[in-house]
């Protein structure tokens, strides 16, 4: 990928500086709900010790590893938008991003982690399902 342009504008300069890697209000309801029901988790944690790729909520006992995806970083079908100003800079950024995640995914499937992918659009409550879900397969798993 080529040199980070310069950004089209002081808005978009502020926009983002403003948007943080973690504890985004997305992630942070989801965790709260999670704690909520009882769950105990790692926040920001690397599922494979050496592996740089660090999931957002992390249950390591029952092997569940979940990435809360935000909507422009990762080209969600439904609200993904393309930028008009180095659009060809952040096409391949946003590409690059998507490409890593399946990468990421296929990684941690073969390792023996479930991967649970939420946009940062989906009702918490439906997320929180889908984790519940997951670390109870997780744990049934372990002990069988």
């Amino acid at each position: 990928m080529s040199t980070r342009p310069s950004p089209s504008g002081p808005n978009v300069t502020r926009r983002m500086k403003a948007t943080g890697q973690r504890d985004t209000p997305a992630e942070l309801a989801l965790r709260s709900r999670l704690h909520a029901c009882g769950y105990r988790y790692r926040v920001d944690a690397s599922p494979i010790p050496g592996v740089r790729r660090r999931a957002d909520v992390l249950f390591s006992r029952a092997r569940v590893a979940v990435y809360l995806d935000g909507c422009f970083w990762h080209s969600c079908p439904k609200h993904g938008t393309w930028p008009k100003a180095n659009a060809e800079w952040w096409r391949a950024k946003i590409r690059t991003n998507v490409a890593r995640d399946r990468d990421t995914d296929h990684h941690l499937v073969a390792a023996g982690w479930q991967v649970v992918r939420v946009w940062e659009h989906e009702p918490v409550e439906r997320a929180v399902r889908r984790v519940a879900a997951a670390v109870a397969r997780g744990l049934g798993a372990r002990r069988a």
